[in-house]
């Protein structure tokens, strides 16, 4: 899955010197995770990735330090329209279903939007649990997701 490759991805180039797309492909494989060569391009174009210096003079990928708010929502609006399935609501709390392996990715890209009425969110395999200031928010919070879910 699509969501989940990509929250791999970005944990290994995190934790790892990774300088070539072979390399980031045979760690992912490493990972149980197979992909073709255009896929992690169209991943490495996604995410967007950038190679930075190492200081053995080489380069390694790595995050854009710089995203832009607008590089941010159209993340967050992908993920949401690829993996999440339903969202419902309790109180001061979202409870956000997705595809079986999406959460963790959503939920990150959730988290990256940095909305004020999000105090943080807790995500397992499928699922994901956010919790709002208040249950007066929580309306507001559910609305704007279903605007970037299309």
């Amino acid at each position: 899955m699509k969501t989940e490759r990509q929250a791999m991805i970005v944990s290994l180039i995190k934790n790892n010197v990774v300088s070539t797309q072979e390399e980031l492909g045979e760690a992912l494989k490493n990972q149980g995770i197979m992909v073709t060569q255009a896929t992690l391009s169209r991943d490495i174009k996604e995410l967007g990735l950038i190679k930075t210096p190492t200081l053995d003079g080489g380069y390694r990928y790595a995050l854009p330090q710089d995203r832009t708010p607008a590089d941010v929502m159209r993340r967050a609006q992908r993920m949401l329209e690829d993996a999440v399935v339903a969202v419902d609501a309790a109180e001061n709390i979202l409870v956000i279903k997705t595809m079986s392996g999406s959460a963790q990715g959503v939920a990150a890209a959730f988290d990256d939007l940095e909305w004020p009425e999000v105090v943080g969110t807790v995500a397992g395999d499928n699922t994901i649990i956010a919790v709002i200031r208040s249950k007066e928010l929580t309306g507001t919070v559910m609305e704007r997701l279903r605007q970037l879910r299309g």
